[in-house]
């Protein structure tokens, strides 16, 4: 450990930090030699007693750090250092400083609450932000804060905003410069034309970069795929001589440490994931090749787990990565895209919390007794009554959110608890079905049948031979590895639970679609009726399956993977089920329901008795003796559809309302849009016997609306605005209020007599004179005005047209009358 690195400057004061905080946040560069040194610093200042966990993010990561780690003090991993993760472990009785992956720090946690025996933790490459390494961090807050006083906690970093992290461990920022070289950024001039492939325009970059440079060239692509098919682009366009070197998390050990080391001989290309950005040292690196992608897990509803997506790099990955070419001496990054896009490029990578599936870590919080633990970012609220939801719907947690004897066993299996119940309950015979769904699609130009897939893992080599599918020989390998390897963890969880661990060889044998239903409970598609292969889900989401798939045509389906379209997704994987199968697994969740439910494309309420599961019918009858109050809920929904019925009379009896609470009258708001929120309140009780959009369009609404009103309102609203206006002959007359003045209309002949202006209050009334024709004759708001002004007129006209009704010469003092003289007089 004789070289002299940046961080050697920094480590004084983060041991008094440390010693006089107990916890701090280190901020350094990549290169400074955070992951190398800390470790051993701590260990030599005497700060703890106990052994060292340091977290990485990624599994190549954390076995290479234990690697350098260990060949600095001349030993292999295993004795002084070790290492553990998923399915691996190299550790021993002698071991002090242990480099873990976030979700083993998890399970060290649960296992043991206090963590007897480790003195500090280290947090390493926290700016990635990953769910397991924020909620780690929570639980060794709380651990700390509640139980061991004495845990040393440390987050190291290289381009996290320290500050927040800081706050909230309250805690001292420890910063190193470092000492990088100078990297020379060399962009675009025009953005990659959209027609040109991305691994096309990457092994062009590489070339050219190979051409202008000299040194080691890292290359950084979002996956295998890419990797694979961009070497295949270049395999004869490089000089000879040239070592091309995949690197990626999925690879052998072997292949991995040849990326890693120098070569000998001959110029190096490393074409990487971002899993070489800041947690691994690649020897010789002078050049970098930017793709500008990253793969990141995403919370996929399609899936309903968490898959990898790829997306653009933020600011903070693109800066990352380019330092990369200038830790030994200067260099220069190459960038697939233009300058000018580079501003659009978001400044930092979002924290896993916020767009992840939680069910794992709602079940974590469950197990561990809490839920609002110290997070950097707090869980969305949204996310966690999901993952809520499912966890009560496989059995993982109570109704009131506490875990259960069930979700305890789950919690045990490095799988998403989806996958976890299905081979928690299928035991062993269900391995191959979970790292199936794990995985990438092993096929390509496959149908959407699930049973496909097993087939080919069941026998690739026939299954090639037989079928005109495309197979993917590297997920096929994997898939197959890691069934091997939770065969071996169900049977030694079996054991622990107290089983034979074989219990898959003497109990019922699962079908493939039975397995399936029990990790998707809320994905068992019934298909709709009609032509088009719609499937409506037990979840209440709706799936469209293509045409010409061979599923299409099933009755009942369990859909293992979706586009994740929210409105109507697409099934891009499913299996077909039967009903008896159904019946028999979810026995407990079948139930008959009787609904009442508008149809908008009938026109009607339709009441059905149904057996359900979820959302979905299994069988589906008539209810004929349905019940009048369902039926007008139903309706209610009818009337939201078809909108209020207002006919003259109800126009009326609104407007005076509306003109009475201008007044200032204590009456209930009555616009169209305050009756629609309010029907059940109201319209209810009314709608007996209301069915069909015909029924409604002869509903009167009055009754109903009148209801509303107490007998003093009733008063007050007649006092304030009458309905009608009483005729010299008696007659009730209704008055208009729609207008801008109240307004009546009747016969000029029954007004006679009448000496002053008909008024509602003060307000006048407009009132329309009519010819014995029930033509308008007049309009008038002064009566008394019209009768010793033009009614002359009107008379002398009106006597010639209209013989045989009086038009007498004062109608002030005539009799009202609706009567015409009797023919002949």
């Amino acid at each position: 450990m004789s070289q002299t690195l940046p961080i050697d400057d920094a480590l004084p004061d983060l041991i008094a930090a440390l010693r006089a905080h107990g916890r701090a946040v280190l901020q350094a560069p990549p290169g400074a030699g955070k992951t190398t040194r800390v470790p051993f610093a701590l260990r030599d200042a005497g700060l703890t007693g106990g052994r060292i966990v340091m977290l990485e993010p990624r599994r190549l990561a954390a076995r290479a750090a234990a690697q350098r780690l260990a060949e600095q003090l001349g030993e292999q991993p295993g004795q002084t250092v070790g290492y553990r993760m998923r399915g691996e472990s190299a550790v021993s009785k002698d071991t002090r400083i242990e480099v873990v992956t976030e979700g083993i720090l998890t399970r060290m946690i649960q296992s043991d609450p206090e963590l007897g025996g480790i003195g500090a933790v280290l947090f390493d490459e926290f700016h990635e932000r990953s769910l397991n390494a924020d909620l780690g961090l929570a639980l060794c807050l709380e651990i700390a804060g509640a139980l061991r006083d004495d845990l040393l906690l440390l987050v190291m970093s290289a381009t996290l905003d320290a500050a927040p992290v800081a706050e909230l461990m309250n805690a001292p920022v420890v910063t190193s410069e470092g000492r990088a070289f100078p990297v020379e950024p060399i962009w675009r001039d025009t953005p990659v034309p959209k027609q040109t492939r991305f691994d096309a325009a990457m092994a062009d970059l590489i070339v050219k970069a190979h051409t202008e440079t000299e040194g080691g060239i890292l290359a950084f692509l979002p996956g295998e795929g890419e990797i694979r098919r961009t070497q295949a682009l270049l395999k004869d366009r490089l000089p000879a001589g040239t070592h091309v070197r995949p690197l990626f998390g999925a690879m052998d050990l072997k292949d991995q440490r040849a990326a890693i080391r120098p070569e000998t001989d001959g110029r190096k290309l490393v074409l990487a994931t971002s899993i070489a950005e800041t947690s691994l040292t690649i020897e010789d690196i002078r050049v970098v090749v930017d793709g500008g992608k990253a793969r990141r897990a995403r919370f996929d509803p399609g899936s309903g787990m968490s898959r990898l997506v790829t997306e653009r790099v933020t600011r903070a990955e693109a800066t990352q990565r380019a330092g990369r070419a200038g830790r030994v001496a200067p260099g220069t990054a190459y960038k697939l895209w233009t300058k000018g896009e580079e501003g659009a490029l978001s400044p930092f990578p979002p924290a896993e919390i916020e767009a992840a599936d939680l069910s794992s870590l709602v079940l974590e919080l469950a197990l561990w007794g809490a839920e609002d633990l110290p997070f950097l970012t707090q869980p969305p609220p949204g996310a966690l009554s999901e993952a809520r939801a499912l966890l009560e719907m496989l059995g993982a947690l109570d109704s009131e959110g506490r875990i259960k004897a069930h979700g305890r066993q789950l919690s045990t299996f490095p799988l998403h608890p989806r996958l976890a119940h299905m081979l928690q309950t299928c035991g062993a015979q269900a391995a191959e079905l979970a790292a199936l769904l794990s995985d990438r699609d092993p096929l390509t130009g496959a149908s959407t049948d699930l049973s496909l897939r097993l087939e080919a893992l069941a026998d690739p080599k026939r299954f090639q031979e037989t079928r005109a599918i495309g197979l993917r020989r590297p997920a096929l390998d994997r898939i197959r590895q890691e069934a091997k390897r939770l065969i071996k963890s169900t049977r030694i969880s079996a054991k622990r639970a107290g089983t034979s661990g074989k219990s898959d060889d003497v109990e019922r044998r699962w079908s493939a679609a039975e397995m399936a239903a029990l990790a998707y409970p809320d994905r068992i598609g019934l298909r709709r009726k009609g032509d088009a292969p719609r499937f409506q889900l037990s979840g209440g989401k709706g799936a469209v399956m293509d045409e010409a798939d061979p599923l299409a045509v099933e009755r009942l389906i369990v859909v293992t993977d979706t586009d994740g379209n929210p409105r109507e997704a697409k099934i891009r994987q499913a299996i077909a089920i039967s009903l008896s199968e159904v019946r028999a697994l979810f026995a407990d969740g079948i139930g008959w329901v009787d609904t009442c439910a508008w149809s908008k494309r009938e026109r009607r309420v339709i009441a059905r008795r149904q057996e359900r599961l979820g959302a979905i019918a299994l069988d589906d009858r008539v209810w004929k003796d349905a019940a009048t109050d369902a039926i007008s809920r139903a309706m209610l929904d009818g009337v939201r559809d078809l909108g209020l019925s207002l006919s003259g009379p109800v126009h009326r009896f609104l407007a005076r309302v509306a003109l009475a609470r201008e007044a200032g009258h204590d009456l209930p708001d009555m616009t169209p849009g305050a009756l629609m929120e309010n029907l059940e309140d109201w319209l209810l009780p009314y709608l007996g016997g209301v069915k069909t959009a015909d029924d409604w369009k002869r509903f009167d609404l009055l009754p109903a609306l009148r209801a509303r009103l107490d007998w003093g309102q009733m008063q007050a609203l007649d006092s304030a605005v009458p309905a009608h206006f009483m005729t010299p002959l008696g007659r009730q007359i209704p008055i208009d209020y729609s207008g801008d003045h109240p307004e009546i209309s009747l016969r000029l002949q029954e007004m006679f007599g009448q000496t002053t202006h008909p008024m509602v209050g003060r307000t006048p009334l407009k009132v329309t004179l009519l010819s014995p024709a029930q033509r308008p004759v007049q309009t008038t708001m002064d009566l008394p005005g019209f009768w010793s002004g033009s009614y002359a007129d009107v008379r002398k006209e009106m006597r010639a047209r209209y013989p045989r009704h009086p038009w007498p010469e004062d109608p002030t003092e005539a009799d009202p009358t609706l009567r015409a003289k009797p023919r002949g007089t």
